[in-house]
């Protein structure tokens, strides 16, 4: 290193002269760091400190405080530390903080800087580390001991700091017992990724070595990298505990392991606990549950999942599809709000009100209108996102946050040479591969620091956009030109046929990655300036076809009660609900009880509607279903027959399945009782297992 982290000019050992509350704390040891000149603007800082205050306390137990954040103000890594005779609050639970730790990070801070503020949190849960920092008497043996050096040999402050040594947290077991072990898998990880990521695995560390018989591997979600669990020790657990407060990044790794789901904090707090609970839930998990013999963890095996054969035992197909559905999340709330305003625009105005001028030119404040055409405008706004947001979701499902600005460049140019939804998944693809190559070269150090904000944003939006531009667009643009050409082709038998197609898709997953592409699509081609007929028929087949699953589950439950249990009977009433209100999820806990029965019947029941929406040539121009927007469907009392129909076949087919499963029951049950009866009342088919 360059410097030190800390030096003794950053220490206060009388914080008590210049402060009594956190922001006072935080602005006395922010104006050290700003007096060593790593702080560049102090007030700026200290507004980047208070932002990450406010979405969680930094107070931690034993009379610690870590306020800290990352912050463009900040010129390289470092640490103040102040202590407190009286202490201050910073929102603990147990009391007043005498021992603060400002922690500041710059936007592209290096590893090595990061591993170092990593050990000093996991520092923190050590008491003999803590114990020593409130009796020392020297600045200088302070600042030493916090850079992890011999406070006796603190006569340079300025010497470098160490390397830190990995710590147990990286997927090794170092500790052993005799027979069979209890073995856990954490992953710990927080907003800013500096400090409660690291206290907390290494408080699970602490709490597993003296648990009788627990053995425990914890994957660092932080600042500090994301080095992933071996996939044969996540095989070879027993139970998974997710402490964090941002999405634990590829979870489905481990999918069907017994799970604990806390806050970060609760496993720097109460980590004995955590490890209770997880054993208590291996303990009562079905047996069978956990993914050992090569699913995904869903209980079929249609997703193969070799764990112990390394990061590519999880298939390219799986992966592809993991990314795509990032992408596609984070694009959804966008249709919803835009679709949703669309929607609203032309029930005010009529259709006529996508010609309307802009507002920002023309809007008068009485006239309904104006208030249309605004309400359209906005909603074609939040549209002009949705192909960006999927390419740069998509490239962030790949790489991280680098890959979200070439990402999102290239789903800009992807709208700019009318490459459309196919443009955007190309775009979101390439991004993410030209990153994920960048961050594979080895740099100097020296460059570490400006990679993540400077060189990779630049060299791979440019190689993205070239791409784009010259050499793959045109012809993805031609791709999707000649697709929809043809779908504006489609009549008769062969539009049939694909309403059938999206009906099945629609309710073959229940919104899940088969059901989006299909939604996707449709939102797609409708989210152009002047859509054909086709496309608008299609986002009308879709909107009906995923509102049949929950409606029909609804109206089973209501006609048919007793084939259902007390909790999906309670479901079915949300379910009326949520059919109307185009939710299809709303079928999920039908489908979770009884898969084999309720799926192929919602299956047949889109198919019914989505063939006779596109035979009735239902049109409708918002991206969005439920019966709100009912009014804006072409031929709208086809369109009700339609879905009609389609739940009436679903109800009736799952009605009939569970009943055939109800009468084997039965009839198993009268055999079990060596009385040759069949009288005996049978089990609701829903709760089956």
């Amino acid at each position: 290193m360059n410097t030190p982290l800390i030096t003794a000019d950053l220490v206060d050992l009388d914080l008590d002269r210049t402060a009594t509350t956190k922001d006072e704390a935080a602005r006395s040891l922010a104006g050290r760091m700003a007096a060593a000149g790593r702080v560049t603007d102090l007030d700026g800082f200290l507004a980047d400190v208070a932002a990450r205050e406010e979405q969680m306390p930094t107070g931690l137990e034993g009379g610690i405080g870590i306020p800290h954040c990352r912050s463009a103000h900040v010129t390289e890594p470092t640490l103040a530390f102040g202590r407190s005779t009286t202490g201050i609050d910073f929102g603990a639970a147990d009391g007043p903080a005498t021992l603060v730790f400002l922690i500041a990070a710059p936007a592209g801070a290096d590893q090595d800087h990061l591993g170092i503020l990593s050990t000093l949190a996991r520092d923190l849960m050590r008491a003999e580390f803590t114990d020593a920092l409130r009796a020392e008497t020297s600045p200088e043996r302070a600042a030493a001991l916090i850079r992890g050096e011999d406070p006796a040999q603190a006569e340079n402050p300025a010497a470098p700091d160490p390397v830190p040594a990995a710590g147990d947290s990286d997927g090794d077991v170092d500790a052993a017992g005799d027979g069979a072990p209890f073995r856990i898998v954490a992953v710990t990880s927080c907003p800013t990724g500096i400090a409660h990521t690291y206290m907390a695995a290494e408080s699970l560390d602490r709490a597993a070595a003296e648990a009788d018989g627990v053995l425990i591997s914890v994957e660092t979600q932080g600042s500090a990298g994301f080095e992933r669990l071996d996939p044969a020790v996540i095989a070879a657990a027993d139970a998974v505990v997710f402490a964090h407060d941002v999405e634990v990044r590829e979870r489905h790794r481990f999918a069907g392991l017994p799970t604990v789901d806390v806050g970060v904090k609760a496993a720097i707090n109460r980590p004995a606990e955590l490890i209770a609970e997880a054993r208590r839930r291996a303990a009562d998990a079905p047996a069978g549950t956990q993914p050992r013999t090569g699913t995904d963890g869903d209980g079929d095996d249609t997703a193969p999942m070799d764990r112990a054969a390394g990061d590519s035992a999880d298939g390219f197909g799986t992966r592809l599809r993991t990314w795509l559905m990032t992408g596609v999340s984070y694009m959804v709330p966008f249709v919803a709000a835009g679709g949703l305003m669309i929607a609203l625009g032309f029930a005010l105005g009529g259709y006529e009100i996508s010609d309307a001028p802009s507002v920002a030119d023309h809007f008068v404040w009485t006239e309904a209108n104006s208030w249309a055409a605004l309400l359209f405008q906005l909603g074609g706004a939040a549209f002009g996102f949705l192909i960006p947001v999927l390419a740069g979701y998509i490239a962030y499902g790949m790489a991280d946050r680098p890959g979200l600005v070439p990402g999102f460049v290239g789903g800009a140019i992807a709208v700019t040479i009318d490459a459309g939804f196919l443009g955007g998944l190309a775009a979101g693809l390439l991004a993410g591969a030209v990153v994920m190559a960048i961050q594979r070269v080895d740099v100097p150090a020296a460059l570490r620091g400006i990679m993540p904000v400077v060189v990779i944003p630049l060299i791979s939006s440019a190689v993205v956009g070239f791409l784009m531009y010259i050499v793959i667009g045109k012809p993805i643009a031609s791709a999707q030109s000649g697709l929809t050409d043809w779908l504006e082709g489609l009549s008769g038998s062969n539009a049939v046929l694909l309403g059938i197609l999206l009906g099945l898709m629609m309710c073959f997953d229940l919104g899940g990655p088969v059901n989006k592409v299909a939604y996707a699509f449709a939102t797609g081609g409708i989210a152009v300036t002047a859509p054909s007929d086709t496309s608008l028929q299609i986002m009308a087949t879709v909107m009906a076809a995923g509102m049949v699953p929950p409606l029909a589950m609804a109206l089973a439950t209501t006609v048919r009660g007793k084939l259902f249990t007390r909790t999906e009977k309670e479901n079915g009433k949300a379910a009326w609900v949520l059919g109307a209100s185009f939710i299809t999820e709303g079928a999920i806990p039908f489908a979770a009880a009884d898969p084999l029965r309720v799926i192929p019947s919602a299956m047949a029941g889109g198919a019914v509607t989505g063939a006779l929406t596109m035979a009735f040539g239902n049109t409708l121009r918002a991206p969005h279903g439920g019966f709100f927007v009912v009014p804006l469907i072409g031929s709208p009392l086809l369109y009700l027959i339609a879905i009609a129909a389609g739940t009436l076949v679903s109800t009736a087919l799952v009605v009939l399945l569970k009943t055939g499963r109800a009468r084997k029951t039965a009839v198993a049950a009268g055999s079990g009782s060596g009385s040759g009866s069949a009288t005996a009342a049978p089990e609701p088919a829903g709760a089956a297992r």
